[in-house]
């Protein structure tokens, strides 16, 4: 009997705890490690930071129903991995070992980049967690007790932009819900070379639709943007040309703000230089593998990716939910092959697919594969990708309280982008 630990419980993590404990059979164990006791569906949390969501609704205890599927749950923290020893030492001194490794523990949130970054001790808004986003709910509700400016975007190195321009069309429909739009001056401060790189390079025509959505919500932007301090209601930035030089020095007022931060590996991953890149971040082969150490897989924002292209402020690559489900299953895939002594064949889908909410609209993209040139560049906006990105917020909450192994991305998704199939050429 192999025993598979999957560490983290995300949206890679537990989606593809199921689709292992499929794959490989009973007569293998299969336990899932997760410093938390609750599930938490990230994609929601723009929604929570402005009161449209609550936590009952997005989160939901973890052991239940994983135990339901005969998947063990150890709900502690991982201090250490020691991988020739194959054994993980969890905060309360355990050591648990294991015969395979998938690591899907999401990133660090680097807020100590950037003096002053952050909701804890810092002073700008996150909603990169939920009790992130319920911390900038609150911040939200004083906002519209007392208007004033508002900044909401990326900082350097940030590689998740998506999020990032929900939020900000988000929070200006409830200011507009609040009627208190007009007292509240609203700037779009950004890494990205221009308004819909995305980490991506862009994506069809995102450039100029997300520019005259930004237009359209009387959001300014500042783009090529280096955050270099933040003070209590006071953002210092420097916008750079295209060739990495000084353009102008920002001091930008704010009452409110939420910028994304960068990504880093996590502490105990990182720690572990010998399967890490330098910023933390797992190397892994074509099957999701890590060179060093064979039977260590890793899944999700925690892998090692490339920038799409070298920009004058740093921009990382985004991992999208699809791309995170194809990496699960292509793990779940050739740890079945491995067992049964077959070499490892299946891969990960590389490409992105995102339904992006607007608050009363939304936008979505398929870029194929991620980095271009691409085989499929597509950019669509409209209501009805307002009401997609609701219906598969619940259809996934679903799915992981049943336990469902199925492409849940793909199946959902692409039928309801109108994408009958999606495959790399």
């Amino acid at each position: 009997m192999a025993r598979v630990i999957v560490l983290g419980a995300g949206t890679g993590g537990m989606a593809g705890a199921y689709e292992i404990r499929e794959s490989i059979g009973s007569e293998h164990q299969v336990t899932v490690i997760n410093e938390r006791e609750d599930f938490q569906f990230v994609p929601s949390n723009p929604w929570i930071a402005v009161g449209w969501r609550e936590r009952p609704d997005t989160s939901f205890p973890i052991r239940p129903y994983l135990e339901k599927k005969n998947i063990e749950f150890i709900s502690a923290a991982v201090t250490a991995i020691d991988p020739k020893q194959n054994s993980l030492t969890l905060a309360d001194g355990r050591v648990e070992n294991y015969d395979y490794l998938v690591i899907a523990t999401g990133p660090k949130l680097n807020f100590a980049a950037i003096e002053g970054a952050g909701p804890h001790g810092g002073h700008t808004q996150s909603i990169c967690a939920l009790d992130h986003a319920e911390t900038c709910f609150e911040d939200v509700k004083a906002l519209a007790e007392e208007p004033g400016p508002v900044i909401v975007g990326a900082m350097p190195g940030a590689s998740c932009f998506g999020p990032a321009y929900e939020y900000a069309f988000i929070l200006d429909k409830e200011l507009r819900n609040r009627k208190t739009r007009d007292k509240v001056p609203m700037t779009y401060v950004t890494s990205e070379p221009y308004i819909g790189h995305l980490g991506l390079g862009g994506v069809g025509d995102s450039k100029s639709m997300l520019e005259s959505e930004l237009r359209n919500r009387h959001i300014q932007w500042i783009t090529n943007a280096q955050v270099t301090k933040v003070e209590a209601g006071k953002m210092f930035v420097d916008e750079l040309n295209d060739d990495g030089s000084l353009k102008k020095q920002h001091e930008l007022p704010f009452k409110h703000s939420m910028m994304l931060p960068s990504f880093a590996g996590v502490d105990p991953v990182a720690a572990v230089k010998e399967i890490c890149n330098p910023k933390g971040f797992v190397i892994i082969d074509e099957h999701q593998r890590n060179p060093t150490y064979p039977n260590i897989y890793s899944a999700g924002v925690c892998v090692a990716i490339p920038p799409v292209e070298v920009t004058p402020v740093p921009t990382g690559t985004p991992k999208t939910g699809y791309m995170i489900e194809s990496m699960m299953t292509a793990i779940a895939h050739n740890l079945k092959s491995d067992l049964a002594g077959e070499p490892a064949t299946a891969k990960g889908t590389w490409s992105a697919i995102c339904l992006a909410d607007m608050g009363d609209t939304g936008a979505a993209f398929v870029a194929i594969p991620q980095i271009p040139p691409r085989n499929v560049t597509w950019f669509k906006k409209g209501k009805w990708v307002h009401v997609a990105k609701i219906a598969f917020e619940k259809y996934f909450i679903h799915k992981m309280k049943t336990g469902s192994s199925e492409p849940i991305y793909e199946k959902y998704t692409l039928k309801a982008l109108g994408i009958n199939r999606l495959k790399d050429e």
